[in-house]
């Protein structure tokens, strides 16, 4: 196993993938119904956040990524926002959670929730 795994938009360090499957053994997610749905929204201080939550429906435009039992969504208007991005979880001095690094991001608000273009 490789240590990234890449979506044509996204990657997905191994340390965020062991995090999403003890958060699915943990809060019990039916991976055979389910998606992680990766998004960006409007919101935060600087225009733009992104968004990781559970979906259980998948719409046509979505492009769909299997990482061993985890089904990744992402839609278009996202993917754009998206492509180069690499998705890791850190469990350290610097925070703890899961990490967007977006090579396209050109400003980062002081806590990390939110970017611009």
């Amino acid at each position: 196993m490789s240590t990234t795994l890449e979506l044509p938009l996204l990657e997905i360090s191994a340390s965020a993938l062991n995090k999403l499957k003890e958060t699915v053994q943990k809060e019990g997610v039916n991976l055979s119904s389910t998606f992680l749905r990766v998004a960006v929204v409007p919101g935060g201080c600087s225009g733009l956040a992104y968004e990781l939550g559970w979906d259980t429906a998948r719409q046509e435009a979505d492009a769909l990524l299997q990482i061993d039992d985890v089904q990744v969504l992402i839609d278009p208007r996202s993917a754009a926002y998206l492509e180069g991005t690499k998705l890791d979880f850190t469990d350290g001095l610097e925070g703890k959670g899961f990490h967007f690094d977006n090579p396209q991001s050109v400003r980062n608000c002081a806590c990390g929730e939110s970017f611009g273009l």
